[in-house]
């Protein structure tokens, strides 16, 4: 695995690995990478002949100024952890990915899908996202990008952003790696205090009590129900939504829908956790394993 800095350095390794016909799978992360990110870059050297993961701190996409601050920067670490599934690790700085000369601004309007779940809860957050996502696959112009379920809302935009500016790469959705109790893994748990940890399962029960239950109650008494259930001491839910999963509208008649997700926001203590489940379609989705 070679760990490369600069954006010239990258592309000219990636232009030798092309000339050759090789493929290329691309991994955004940023960082404090545990088995989901490892499942995810273990998927791209599978399905491709050479696998890049990015390790970057995203500045746009935080509308909190003390949650980039806080987010977990551990390089050395990350670097032995992802190296059995990584050709080459792209952690570059912020005038490396943002110069001062280039105009990574994207024209792309995702309005229609930010009203709802993450959107009013982290304005400017997904704006920044399909910046660095756009950005990135300029830098690497992989064959395929890979990301995960468990930000269901975030890829979906990203797929829209693939189709809408007709760019070659090729998302693939991996399923959300959990815990043994449920919860989904993320760099955020590493936050949750030893007390609040051992609660945390609850989302995944209140996605799994929305999952048995489609189409045998009403949707509204679903989310009415799922939110009671993470209401406990210590944990506030944020919203929990069941929605058309290509126009992340709500729904109330599954039979009208292809594709319905199950999403949730909760914060457990300080720290926010977000989750979600398929409920109908994942076929349309082609999900990997």
């Amino acid at each position: 695995m070679k760990t490369i800095k600069r954006v010239s350095t990258l592309q000219k390794y990636l232009d030798r690995e092309r000339s050759e016909n090789k493929t290329i799978g691309f991994t955004p992360t940023m960082g404090a990478l545990h088995e989901g990110h490892l499942s995810l870059a273990g998927a791209a050297k599978k399905e491709n002949d050479i696998s890049v993961v990015s390790i970057f701190v995203n500045p746009t996409q935080f509308n909190q100024k003390e949650d980039l601050i806080k987010y977990p920067r551990k390089l050395e670490e990350d670097k032995r952890f992802i190296r059995s599934q990584c050709d080459y690790l792209f952690a570059p700085s912020v005038t490396q990915v943002y110069p001062k000369s280039l105009n990574t601004k994207v024209a792309l309007d995702i309005s229609h899908l930010v009203f709802s779940m993450e959107g009013p809860n982290r304005p400017g957050h997904f704006e920044g996202v399909v910046q660095v996502v756009h950005r990135f696959l300029q830098i690497v112009q992989p064959d395929h990008i890979y990301m995960g379920q468990k930000d269901f809302q975030q890829f979906s935009i990203i797929a829209y952003m693939l189709r809408e500016l007709d760019m070659p790469t090729k998302l693939r959705v991996c399923k959300t790696l959990r815990e043994n109790d449920g919860l989904a893994m993320s760099s955020r748990n590493l936050r949750l205090k030893p007390e609040i940890r051992k609660k945390a399962s609850i989302v995944h029960k209140a996605l799994r009590m929305a999952d048995e239950n489609l189409g045998k109650i009403p949707v509204a008494e679903i989310r009415k129900k799922a939110l009671a259930m993470m209401s406990i001491p210590e944990f506030k839910p944020e919203y929990f939504e069941i929605v058309d999963g290509y126009s992340m509208k709500e729904i109330e008649n599954p039979a009208q829908h292809a594709v319905i997700a199950a999403c949730a926001a909760c914060w457990a203590g300080n720290v926010r956790l977000i989750d979600n489940m398929i409920l109908k379609g994942e076929e349309e989705l082609n999900l990997v394993s």
